[in-house]
C-alpha cells in the first residue's frame, strides 16, 4: 500500500482512538441515541467495574503510539480485541451505532496487514 495512504489513515486512526479512549475518562461527547435497555445495563456494568476505564487506556496509548509512531505494530495488536468486542457489543445489543465499531475494526485490519512482515515470528513457528 502506498506510504502516503498508511501514513494518513495512521494518523486518522490514532486521532479516531484517542478522541474516543479520552472520552472514556472526560465523557465530552454525548451518549449513543437509541440504545436498549439491555445495552445501557451492559454498558452501566462495565463503567461501574472500571473495565471501561482500562479500554480507555489502551484506545489513549495506542492512539498516541500511532501518532508518533513509536510501539504502534505491539498496540495494533492489543486493540484487536478491544475492536473485536466493540463490534460483537454493537451486533449483539446496539446495532444501530456499529458504524464507529466498524471503523475501529477495520482501520485495525488494515494497519495490521500493511505491516505483516512484522507480526511474522510471531504467527510462524
Amino acid at each position: 500500500m502506498n506510504a502516503k495512504v498508511l501514513l494518513i489513515l495512521r494518523i486518522l486512526f490514532g486521532l479516531f482512538l484517542v478522541l474516543f479512549g479520552s472520552n472514556k475518562f472526560l465523557n465530552f461527547l454525548p451518549p449513543f441515541e437509541g440504545m436498549s435497555e439491555t445495552a445501557i445495563t451492559y454498558f452501566e456494568s462495565l463503567t461501574a467495574a472500571k473495565v471501561l476505564l482500562l479500554v480507555g487506556i489502551v484506545e489513549t496509548l495506542a492512539g498516541l503510539s500511532l501518532l508518533i509512531n513509536k510501539f504502534s505494530s505491539l498496540m495494533m495488536v492489543i486493540l484487536m480485541s478491544v475492536s473485536v468486542n466493540a463490534v460483537l457489543f454493537h451486533l449483539s445489543l446496539d446495532i444501530a451505532n456499529i458504524a464507529p465499531a466498524l471503523v475501529l475494526l477495520s482501520l485495525n485490519i488494515v494497519l495490521l496487514y500493511a505491516h505483516k512482515e512484522r507480526y511474522r515470528a510471531m504467527l510462524l513457528p
